[in-house]
């Protein structure tokens, strides 16, 4: 068992590396003017790249993901080949200058990328003998390739002249001529870490399909878990939660560089909310132990309330605003990771990995969606007479939002339990799923 679970840890560093890399850094790239070296897209462009996008590809990944990984194919050389086609659509992405073509490759980018998370999820769990306690230790590994991908890229690439100094990563120095220009480079970096990992993929715990007994439809079984009144409690919690959660990724870096962060700091700076991921999902089997999902996933939903209510303050000190990205950690490893794992624990174990993507196609599937539709109208609707975002409104809306799924979620939801991890029988009043 330690042996596999290195090789899960690494596969999960080596996936988020892959998302790292590039996604921190591609709002400001898309919306830089092009004298700065960026691409000069409205932020309606960009939110409809970073969010239909991926959407789309949440839509599609209850088909790729379950389909073909639930009943075809064995999951790590299935996830492989999506990451080899990924790697190659993300190079060529990069050289592109147009909407159009950045749109039509995002999309299809999205649509081989975004399954790779569940089939990496469900494959974790399909290894660990006691998910509640061990996937936390698993996923935290995702998250310090999360901020090794994006340290080393404005380490190497987009800086000279190293020096400490107290902002995450510690080591910066002036940046290179053309720095905005050179955040295209990200993708070849993603591109280049995606061929890696696929090639990895090969030495990962065999996990075959499962052929026989099972319903020919996998991903349709799966939707028949929103029966399950406590699942469907928590997908609709997921919504306005991934709504905001996009809205993060579309204004954080603007925002960032609105308060004198420089285009090689933003990244960096970003991560500091994956500083305490790390501790939060190291401690997250025993805090679903002692305090439940119910408290646990509430905490996750009410800490995105506090980090925007500080950020619609945009006067406070840059580092009390900055370091404020403390709470992202807690928010995503509360919320999300214990949604994942509690997912886990009311599917079949036939259709573990089609009830990821289940989940996953509410929180990247219409989330982003919305998500980038309200991030361009609060952008439009608090504009000053200059084109400047009013950012204390903006902060403000994103955190009622916030507020309002914590109390939805802590009002209604009714956790089944499962003492042993595995699926347990229908709550009372329940539909168990067939």
């Amino acid at each position: 068992m330690p042996k596999k679970l290195g090789r899960l840890s690494l596969m999960m560093f080596l996936q988020y590396a892959v998302w790292g890399a590039w996604l921190p850094l591609a709002a400001r790239y898309l919306t830089a003017s092009t004298g700065e070296g960026g691409l000069g897209f409205t932020g309606t462009q960009m939110g409809t790249i970073l969010g239909l996008a991926g959407s789309i590809g949440a839509i599609a990944a209850p088909f790729i993901a379950g389909q073909f990984a639930d009943r075809r194919f064995s999951t790590e050389r299935f996830l492989a080949f999506l990451l080899a086609v990924g790697g190659v659509v993300k190079w060529v992405t990069a050289t592109q200058t147009s909407f159009s073509a950045w749109l039509l490759l995002s999309i299809v980018y999205s649509v081989v990328y975004m399954p790779t998370l569940a089939l990496s999820n469900s494959m974790a769990f399909a290894h660990l003998t006691n998910r509640d306690r061990d996937f936390g230790k698993i996923r935290v590994w995702g998250t310090i390739g999360w901020i090794a991908a994006s340290w080393i890229f404005p380490m190497i690439y987009l800086q000279s002249g190293l020096h400490f100094t107290w902002m995450p990563p510690f080591l910066v120095g002036p940046e290179l001529p053309n720095v905005t220009h050179r955040l295209a480079d990200s993708l070849r970096f993603s591109a280049l870490i995606s061929w890696g990992y696929a090639l990895f993929c090969f030495a990962l715990p065999h996990t075959p399909p499962r052929r026989d007994g099972v319903e020919p439809l996998a991903f349709a079984k799966a939707f028949r878990l929103l029966r399950v009144r406590s699942f469907a409690i928590l997908v609709a919690a997921s919504l306005p939660i991934s709504i905001i959660h996009q809205v993060y990724f579309l204004q954080t870096p603007p925002f960032f560089s609105r308060l004198g962060l420089l285009d090689s700091q933003i990244g960096p700076a970003m991560t500091i909310g994956q500083f305490s991921e790390i501790i939060i999902m190291a401690l997250l089997g025993v805090l679903l132990v002692r305090l439940g999902f119910r408290t646990v996933i509430t905490i996750g939903a009410f800490s995105y309330f506090v980090r925007y209510l500080i950020w619609s303050f945009p006067t406070l000190p840059v580092g009390v605003l900055v370091g404020s990205q403390f709470l992202h950690g807690i928010c995503y490893a509360c919320f999300f990771a214990g949604a994942y794992i509690y997912t886990d624990r009311v599917a079949p174990p036939d259709v573990r990995h089609s009830a990821q993507t289940v989940f996953g196609i509410l929180i990247l599937g219409g989330g982003p969606v919305l998500g980038g539709v309200l991030s361009g109208w609060l952008a439009d609707s608090y504009a000053n007479v200059g084109g400047q975002v009013e950012y204390g409104a903006l902060w403000r809306v994103v955190s009622l939002i916030g507020l309002f799924a914590a109390v939805f979620f802590w009002a209604l939801f009714r956790e089944r339990k499962a003492p042993d991890g595995t699926a347990a029988a229908g709550e009372p009043g329940e539909v168990a799923p067939a």
